[in-house]
């Protein structure tokens, strides 16, 4: 039978529910735990897919010369870089460690973008010698180690800017990041974002290819959009007559929403595609631009849907006229969401998912502290030890955000396909927590 209504938007497409057990691809979900280990996390290849076609889609009709850049912090591994590689999407990346990943899978360095606030020289210097596409150059100290780093290398490096445009798109204050007042960007309004295009343009081992902003994540209004499609635009035409730039390239980010609870769905891959494309050619116009090349970095809303964590229930709890508490194999030291952005998500009980839910309860996690719950207000049948527990929507940053918090052994990673299930990371051991103590008596 096809899967709860309620729920069917927030969980993979192909989940259902057969003799009262969730299936997601065609396999059993209690069964998975059984096979590969609790906690356990397991991404819809097809959910997944679909997603990328859609913004591929979503974007290139409406404007040709559209890139889609895969924000993967929010989830990176081999078997993803490579999904993303099959599909024509571009990978953003922060680190020095999510640039090897996508090098070892094969990913290739020119269809890289390079962002962060506080970029390593070693990090910048494997990247430009690798040949990564684009540097997304955050501040003036960059801007200047950029330069000296392709100079030592013999190369001319592709960047683009990013300004802080000084748009609130009234998101989480954790995860707003184009305000004047964040970490991120050289702001327009302080005269700094102007300041470093007049110094990349004098730069010899720069090339200065395009402007870029990013309002913060999960948008759910499309406005803001908008806001700083207008704000970086007129800055764009500014820049052109007092320093001749030449926009070929220019990206407002991404950010976009994905769907976690019930009650408070995320606009679709089409909505967001029309506002900022109609929007981007329209202020273009307005300011007399050329149509540069748009790229956008969706980043949770390609994987979030796609992935779902497994948890089995032990111990219970009930305090009379408070609440009562199911504990899980799991928690915070693998989604910290929840303790960091009081984040909410849905739960099943996969193996009796057609029971009625007569019980609102607590789902909280293993680990030693008082804020590891997941979800505060959980609507399940009764709940039995050994019974196991699905949150939707758990494909996005719970992973990216694992710690090992109370020594905790980081779970395993399964790749769902046509009933198939492959492990594409193991479970940690003991040793692997000791593999980086070198302590010797």
């Amino acid at each position: 039978m096809p899967f709860d209504p309620a729920f069917q938007s927030i969980f993979p497409r192909t989940a259902t529910v057969r003799d009262g057990r969730l299936s997601i691809a065609g396999c059993d979900a209690h069964d998975l735990t059984r096979e590969f280990g609790s906690p356990l996390y397991v991404f819809d290849e097809h959910e997944v897919r679909e997603t990328c076609r859609e913004y591929l889609a979503a974007f290139t009709s409406r404007h040709a010369d559209s890139e889609i850049t895969y924000a993967s912090k929010a989830y990176l591994s081999r078997w993803m870089a490579n999904l993303a590689r099959e599909e024509g999407i571009g990978l953003d990346i922060v680190s020095g460690g999510e640039f090897a990943i996508a090098m070892a899978a094969g990913f290739p360095a020119e269809r890289c973008h390079f962002h962060g606030n506080n970029k390593g020289e070693q990090e910048l210097r494997e990247a430009i010698d690798a040949g990564i596409g684009r540097i997304i150059v955050d501040n003036f100290h960059e801007l200047e180690l950029v330069d000296a780093v392709a100079r030592s290398l013999g190369k001319v490096q592709p960047i683009i800017l990013r300004l802080s445009p000084g748009v609130d798109p009234h998101t989480h204050a954790k995860t707003t990041t184009g305000t004047l007042d964040s970490k991120f960007g050289l702001p327009i309004s302080t005269g700094h974002a102007e300041q470093a295009v007049a110094d990349a343009q004098r730069l010899a081992a720069v090339d200065l290819v395009g402007l870029h902003c990013h309002l913060g994540s999960p948008l759910f209004s499309l406005d803001p959009y908008d806001e700083a499609n207008d704000v970086m635009l007129r800055f764009a035409a500014q820049m052109r007559e007092k320093h001749g730039l030449e926009l070929r390239e220019y990206s407002p980010g991404g950010g976009f929403a994905s769907q976690y609870v019930r009650e408070k769905p995320a606009p679709p891959v089409e909505a967001y595609a029309e506002a900022i494309v109609s929007s981007f050619k329209r202020r273009c116009a307005e300011n007399g631009l050329s149509l540069p090349r748009l790229f956008v970095e969706p980043g949770r809303s390609l994987v979030a849907r796609a992935g779902v964590a497994l948890y089995t229930v032990g111990s219970s709890k009930h305090v009379e006229g408070l609440r009562t508490w199911v504990s899980v194999d799991g928690g915070m030291a693998d989604n910290i969401r929840p303790a960091i952005y009081d984040a909410k998500y849905e739960a099943v009980v996969v193996n009796r998912a057609d029971d009625p839910a007569t019980e609102t309860v607590t789902i909280a996690g293993k680990y030693c502290e008082s804020g590891d719950i997941l979800v505060k207000d959980a609507h399940l049948p009764p709940t039995r030890p050994g019974d196991v527990i699905a949150l939707a929507a758990s494909g996005a940053y719970c992973l990216a955000m694992a710690s090992n918090y109370n020594m905790a052994l980081k779970p395993a990673v399964v790749a769902l396909k046509d009933g198939q299930a492959r492990l594409i990371r193991r479970r940690e051991t003991y040793a692997d927590l000791l593999a980086t103590d070198v302590f010797a008596e």
